[in-house]
């Protein structure tokens, strides 16, 4: 009689397969570790400096932290729409407003594509589902640079009719150990997004009085999880920006299609060591319900593609 020797059971990663990137640039070395469930960005470091929040690869992502939100940002009220005069009917994921929230790829396992040393494709396909019955290819480059990373979205329609769409991202930032009560932010906010007790929109306002941010704000100051509409500099790039009191900075940016901005501030994000405070900068194509408002809304034609491009970096 033989005996087959017991099978030892290795529990699977929630957050997937693991790609670690590293590049020698002229800032010294850029590492980052993307996680393929929701093709999330885990980690970010310039000369050992910390751009982002991290989480350990053993746990979900913290209040989405890094995540990609496709194909739509924020929430969709009642996870209602009209598409051409019928009622879509989207699952109800933020249960407690009822709403459908950061799109259909959030716990979805994204498969590699290419993979260098300094960058990483991963891709996954939206199918038709509730509320939803389109057909996309939606895909995700992480490639270092100099001083940080350069994050491309492309998404194909390949399906038969017009796919409306919109993309964003979730990304906590830091200053390296700098604790993040004591950073200054500075974002381009020309319009803020008034919202109703279920965080849906109700209206746009003019972005003063606390709502400006062009002149920086303490974090310490502030209370957030808030959508604003902003511009552009003068090079078409959209810039927000993180600043310690010792010069040190952390920069979003974003290309001036990606014409929307979240800004969310926790102060329970775990870490090992305990809660901490942490602050999302999130670009964002289009802001929260724009199924139903249009606002930033991409409508992707059978067989054609789009892309956009946002980023994170250490200003030299």
């Amino acid at each position: 009689m033989t005996t087959t020797p017991a099978s030892t059971h290795v529990p699977a990663s929630p957050t997937g397969t693991q790609y670690h990137l590293r590049h020698e640039g002229a800032h010294g070395l850029v590492e980052a570790s993307i996680a393929s469930v929701a093709a999330s960005l885990r980690s970010l470091t310039v000369d050992g400096h910390d751009l982002v929040q991290g989480y350990p690869e053993s746990v979900s992502a913290p209040f989405g932290c890094g995540i990609v939100l496709v194909p739509w940002p924020n929430r969709v009220r009642d996870g209602r729409w009209m598409l051409d005069g019928t009622v879509q009917q989207l699952d109800i994921t933020e249960v407690d407003k009822n709403n459908a929230i950061h799109g259909l790829l959030r716990n979805t396992p994204y498969q590699l594509v290419e993979q260098r040393a300094d960058a990483v494709v991963l891709g996954a396909e939206v199918v038709p589902q509730h509320g939803y019955p389109f057909h996309l290819w939606s895909t995700v480059e992480y490639r270092l640079t100099g001083n940080g990373i350069t994050v491309t979205h492309e998404v194909t329609n390949r399906g038969a009719d017009s796919a409306p769409y919109a993309v964003g991202t979730h990304p906590f930032i830091r200053v390296g150990a700098h604790d993040v009560e004591t950073l200054t932010i500075s974002a381009s906010t020309v319009e803020h997004v008034m919202v109703d007790d279920r965080l849906n929109p109700v209206g746009l306002e003019p972005a003063d009085g606390d709502w400006n941010l062009r002149d920086g704000r303490r974090v310490s100051e502030l209370k957030l999880d808030d959508a604003f509409r902003v511009e552009p500099d003068a090079d078409g790039i959209i810039r927000t920006v993180l600043a310690a009191d010792d010069g040190s900075e952390t920069e979003v940016w974003q290309t001036g299609d990606w014409e929307w901005l979240q800004l969310f501030i926790t102060r329970a994000f775990p870490t090992p060591e305990g809660p901490v405070t942490a602050i999302a900068i999130e670009p964002m194509t289009a802001p929260a319900d724009a199924f139903t408002s249009g606002a930033g809304l991409l409508w992707i034609e059978p067989g054609a593609s789009w892309s956009g491009s946002w980023g994170i970096c250490r200003p030299a």
